[in-house]
């Protein structure tokens, strides 16, 4: 499978961005522009979303491999490195924890924005994902009636709403989806989930980000991330929810830097 990328900067280390669900590799276009004068960023769309390949189902163990050969065929030979700091938001954070569990050479350091390696049964975002998949594109005659649409659903928030209709695009025949939105609504199970990675561990430095009014990181998470990643640096961002990147840029990025300067440029 053949990712579709961006990249910015042409020198320093390799960083590697990985999305969360229903996002695209330029949700994170704002740190890689402040990074691009020190790091190599690729902002990668994740199987299923923005300009990469479909899939008929999900799974993380295959999202992980993806990533790997993204790395491994495009991002070491454009670089010449031999390693890369791999970084995912939510979904991402989990497809970028099997990763580096499966090929822990590949990775020079790990950040996990605001995810534990744990299963749910419970994500707030089952009903933004329900809500999207319920409007009916063949019905939508502008982007603005599906915004109406999924407010009326119960998406209150137009940030997010805004967020959800990045995947919707016009064509000649109407409206799409440019994500994956039917396969990913009735994978919810199979998002929420995590692989048992029983006995393996990933040995080298994780900054372990979260916002402190998510629900993502809890304290009951210590245990199973300390268990798979030993050296794991929990860092909880004030005022921030889960999006803490794009709720709190500024503290996001002067984290990432210090976690950056600490590992990366070493």
């Amino acid at each position: 499978m053949q990712l579709s990328y961006t990249a910015y900067g042409t020198t320093g280390p390799a960083v590697v961005f990985l999305h969360g669900l229903m996002g695209r590799g330029r949700n994170f276009l704002t740190a890689a522009k402040a990074l691009e004068d020190e790091y190599r960023c690729f902002l990668v769309d994740l199987p299923n979303h923005g300009s990469s390949p479909w899939t008929e189902d999900f799974d993380y163990e295959d999202m992980g491999q993806a990533v790997i050969e993204f790395i491994e065929n495009v991002v070491l030979p454009e670089t010449g490195e031999d390693s890369v700091v791999l970084l995912g938001h939510s979904m991402g954070a989990k497809t970028a924890m099997v990763a580096a569990l499966r090929k822990p050479q590949l990775f020079t350091a790990l950040i996990v924005e605001d995810m534990s390696p744990v299963s749910s049964k419970d994500s707030n975002f089952v009903p933004l994902l329900s809500a999207l998949a319920g409007l009916d594109l063949e019905a939508l005659s502008s982007r603005s009636q599906a915004d109406a649409e999924l407010e009326e659903a119960g998406v209150s928030d137009p940030t997010v709403r805004g967020f959800l209709l990045q995947n919707l695009r016009r064509s000649d025949s109407g409206f799409e989806f440019q994500a994956n939105v039917k396969m990913l609504n009735s994978a919810v199970g199979d998002i929420n989930a995590f692989p048992d990675f029983t006995g393996t561990a990933y040995d080298g430095p994780v900054l372990w980000m979260g916002g402190a009014k998510s629900n993502y990181i809890k304290d009951e998470h210590d245990e199973p991330m300390r268990a798979l990643f030993p050296r794991a640096h929990k860092v909880m961002v004030k005022d921030a929810g889960h999006w803490v990147h794009s709720e709190k840029p500024e503290e996001f990025l002067a984290v990432l830097r210090g976690f950056l300067k600490q590992t990366a440029d070493k």
